[in-house]
């Protein structure tokens, strides 16, 4: 191993005057150079005896430990100022070995996050960026970037990504040189990344500086040539991805880079799919909007009352079953609001008031509209009046009988109270006053499922799919509750495996957390579209989820023109004329516009990019060699392992030992790992079972309603 052992840490005699050569560099301090330090130098067969030699020479400690590098930080500023000074004094004499080795020892002192900072603040990359200019150091500057950016740093990637046009240039420089194009690759792509893989805007100045443009289209026409190799296309793919988002008129312009993504579906590594997935779904973000939906169920009841449903679609929901309709759901809940309100003006019962319409509010969305009891004054203007209630509007009856019915305090009477404060937070959009209620109204009640879906309504997805699976799991559940637990379900898991899948590539567990999100969320959007009423407004998103998931999940067990999800195209015509219909907007929202994105290039894209598909992920079946970067030479292979080498004392030997973007190979039966025994929800910090020590929980919740079940099985473990 390079770097002087302990019995090897003697100190040298500083050499004469005479034998000896100065040299110094501004801001570096001086310091003198051996003569004989050099001419062994240049007798040095490979790198790696190269960088020992050196390492001897500076009594550098072991490089390769988390204890040798916070000796580094101890003594920085004295290492630094020799081994700049003689980088110097190399650079004058042209001794472009001892520049190089130089060079792969800061380098290796990257792995550090501190020293990293420290190396880029002093001018790490202006020493960097000559040697590759050097045909003797060009792999050995290369193979510093690559690492250096490998080990992160969005400040050091950052200021290496402002590069990329040098490192292209170089690249089209040596055409066929499959290990430049392969080490330049890997640098641009952990680079870039850094800057575009976010989720807020990155600086304007920053991605011009970037050369997206360029980049991605020098990239295509790489990936193309028969000299690629798996690890350089994996960097391009993950490049290709990082950029989506924030750069998609760049992305559209590479020639076939959006078939490309496309085409990646059709992948045998479910891991490459759902990433390209995310890339699809990021590229939409920019023409993307919100899906937000204003619905007025007395406009609604009016121009039903007009036109009625059009024939086809009233036969559609006839064979669905017209009582459970969502039409039906709604007129009818609207009908029998108002008359609860008119019976409460005459007979001032809040508390049959309140418990009429805690019953409404679980059967339907809009069973709760705003309104009030009204007159004509004496211009024959209508008018809100008084009728003696302690409220106008009819929406302030929900706290007004919340209050009554807590008073009251009988069997069921807190449940119905805890549901009118709900529904009233939240069509007051008071979310954080919903959320708060429902967490005490569970504590009070486990088995409460309208505070489940109260709480599903904050902003934390984790928190929202823990809530809902929970719900799903009580013991009374409305038809319009399951829906809609099931809608919130499918979109907090699914928001939550693109997130993950889209940002983790640093293990199999990340990858496999985030394959789980997409598995429930697609059995889940099974259910829903199979269950749901047709003209439910959630439907077209769902069937959105629902194809976008198949084709992760599916890959190539699907036909080139998609046969298997005609039924399913359907049902989204259908869906968008009953939303027509009910006077709903559809949004251009990321899941409908990369669905219909997909749909429109999946069979031009597999025409084109199948066969490089197909080798890629042969290149992927056949192991370990296709995962590993290229060497030109045993000299660089030794190299490589000496870079790459860590022994470290924590637990982060992943960060520096593993690739971050090699994907590995996923499979969904794994994911199990990642659900709930109970409700299935998917996380990765599920608490296991104390007893068999093999099924997993949210928490203690959910393993108290699981016991009666598991309670046989964990006593025979």
């Amino acid at each position: 191993m390079p770097g002087p052992s302990s019995q090897n840490k003697k100190k040298r005699k500083t050499p004469s005057t005479s034998s000896a050569v100065a040299s110094s560099a501004s801001g570096a301090g001086t310091f003198t150079i051996p003569e004989g330090l050099f001419a062994d130098i240049d007798d040095g067969a490979t790198w790696q005896a190269t960088v020992e030699m050196l390492c001897r020479h500076f009594e550098l400690p072991d490089l390769t430990t988390r204890h040798g590098l916070k000796k580094v930080h101890a003594h920085f500023d004295r290492l630094y100022s020799r081994l700049d000074s003689a980088f110097v004094t190399a650079e004058k004499r042209g001794i472009e070995r001892a520049m190089g080795g130089i060079v792969g020892i800061w380098s290796k002192m990257c792995a550090d996050a501190i020293l990293r900072d420290k190396l880029f603040q002093k001018g790490l990359l202006s020493r960097i960026m000559p040697i590759l200019n050097i045909d003797s150091t060009r792999l050995m500057g290369l193979n510093a970037l690559a690492l250096v950016t490998h080990h992160g740093g969005v400040h050091a990637r950052t200021e290496i990504a402002k590069k990329n046009l040098q490192l292209i240039q170089l690249m089209r420089a040596h055409p066929d040189d499959a290990k430049v194009m392969e080490l330049v690759t890997v640098t641009i792509s952990h680079a870039t990344g850094a800057v575009l893989a976010l989720d807020e805007t990155p600086d304007p100045r920053v991605v011009k500086a970037v050369n997206v443009r360029d980049v991605m289209q020098t990239t295509m026409e790489n990936i193309r040539k028969p000299i690629a190799s798996h690890y350089m296309i994996d960097h391009a793919i993950s490049l290709f991805i990082n950029s989506t988002q924030h750069c998609p008129k760049e992305c559209a312009a590479a020639p076939g880079l959006l078939n490309l993504l496309v085409a990646l579906l059709r992948s045998s590594n479910l891991g490459v799919r759902c990433q390209a997935l995310c890339g699809i779904i990021r590229y939409t973000a920019s023409e993307s909007q919100f899906d937000y939906q204003n619905f007025d169920p007395q406009r609604f009841i009016a121009m039903f009352q007009r036109g009625g449903v059009p024939p086809h679609l009233s036969e559609i929901l006839v064979d669905y079953g017209m009582e459970r309709a969502e039409i039906t759901m709604t007129i009818r809940a609207s009908v029998d609001y108002q008359k609860a309100m008119m019976r409460a003006a005459q007979d001032r019962n809040l508390l049959s008031l309140g418990e009429t319409l805690a019953g409404l509010i679980q059967r339907t969305e809009y069973s709760i509209a705003e309104g009030g009891f009204q007159a004509e004054d004496a211009r024959g203007r209508l008018e809100i009046m008084d009728v003696g209630l302690p409220f106008k509007m009819w929406t302030d009856s929900l706290p007004c009988c919340a209050r009554e019915l807590r008073k009251r305090g009988l069997p069921g009477d807190l449940d119905a109270a805890d549901v009118l404060d709900l529904k009233f937070f939240i069509m007051r959009q008071r979310v954080r006053d919903a959320i708060d209620l429902a967490e005490r109204a569970l504590a009070r009640n486990p088995e409460l499922t309208y505070a489940y879906y109260a709480l599903s309504m904050g902003a934390e997805h984790e928190r929202g799919l823990r809530a809902v699976k929970k719900g799903l799991k009580c013991k009374k559940v409305t038809p319009f509750l399951r829906m809609n637990m099931l809608w919130r379900a499918i979109e907090h898991a699914g928001d939550m495996g693109t997130t993950t899948l889209a940002t983790a590539r640093e293990g199999e567990g990340k990858h496999t957390e985030g394959v789980a999100f997409l598995m429930s969320a697609w059995e889940d959007a099974k259910t829903f579209t199979a269950e749901a009423p047709p003209d439910n407004r959630h439907m077209m998103g769902i069937l959105d989820w629902y194809i976008l998931l198949t084709l992760a999940i599916k890959g190539p067990e699907l036909s080139t023109n998609l046969s298997e999800l005609a039924a399913a195209q359907r049902k989204i015509n259908s869906a968008a004329e009953f939303m027509g219909m009910l006077g709903l907007a559809i949004n251009k929202t990321q899941t409908r516009l990369a669905r219909m994105l997909i749909l429109k290039l999946y069979s031009k894209a597999s025409e084109e990019w199948g066969p490089f598909v197909q080798h890629f992920d042969e290149m992927n079946a056949s192991g370990g060699e296709a995962l590993k970067p290229l060497s030109s030479s045993q000299a660089d292979d030794d190299l490589a392992a000496w870079l790459e080498n860590m022994q470290l004392d924590d637990d982060d030997d992943d960060e520096h030992g593993r690739h971050p973007c090699t994907h590995p190979k996923i499979s969904t039966s794994n994911v199990a790992l990642y659900r709930c025994s109970w409700c299935s929800n998917p996380s990765a910090v599920l608490k296991k079972c104390g007893g068999c020590g093999k099924t997993r929980y949210c928490d203690g919740v959910c393993q108290k309603k699981h016991w009666s079940d598991h309670k046989r099985d964990c006593k025979k473990a």
